[in-house]
């Protein structure tokens, strides 16, 4: 029994036993011994590698069992980018949103003005809390914002894109009422 492997979008013939016919050497057939277990993997998946792949066996008759691979890339968004305005003295709440990746991200870093925030600083009032699953969220909160804080903060997953914000911090004057 020899088990072949086909890529429907272009018809292209990948692998025949553990042999492969294709100039991607990402494509690798492996075969399990004293097992009917066959293997294709597909090394470094792109988008384009989306698709209908077919897994033919030549018994008589043959035998084809097709299956669909979806290659997603990790999505990163900050909710209400490109710009938000948060009022003086207000907490700024900062929410960093990852999907669509494979595992959650070990480590989401967060930076301000480019440089990497420490939330041991002596302005205080600055932490991250982050929730990690199938969609990994991480909150930045400052406390008390101030003209200070404003400025481009950025989220870095480990495993996604980055995302950048614009915050602008707002004077707000208060009205006093008409006697």
């Amino acid at each position: 029994m020899v088990v072949s492997w086909v890529r429907h979008r272009d018809i292209h013939l990948l692998t025949v036993g553990t042999d492969t016919y294709t100039s991607d050497q990402r494509f690798v057939a492996s075969h399990f011994p004293r097992t009917e277990d066959w293997t294709l993997e597909v090394k470094y998946p792109q988008l384009r590698d989306s698709g209908t792949y077919e897994c033919q066996v030549s018994t008589t008759p043959p035998i084809g069992h097709s299956m669909h691979l979806s290659v997603v890339e990790p999505v990163t968004t900050v909710i209400g980018e490109p710009e938000m305005y948060i009022n003086r003295g207000s907490t700024m709440n900062l929410t960093c949103v990852v999907e669509f990746s494979p595992e959650p991200p070990p480590a989401i870093f967060w930076t301000h003005n480019e440089k990497e925030i420490n939330y041991d600083s002596p302005r205080g009032g600055v932490s991250v809390i982050t929730e990690k699953g199938e969609i990994t969220t991480s909150y930045l909160l400052v406390q008390r914002a101030q003209p200070a804080d404003s400025g481009s903060y950025t989220c870095h997953p480990s495993n996604a894109n980055d995302k950048t914000v614009t915050v602008h911090i707002l004077n707000v004057v208060g009205k006093k009422g008409v006697e």
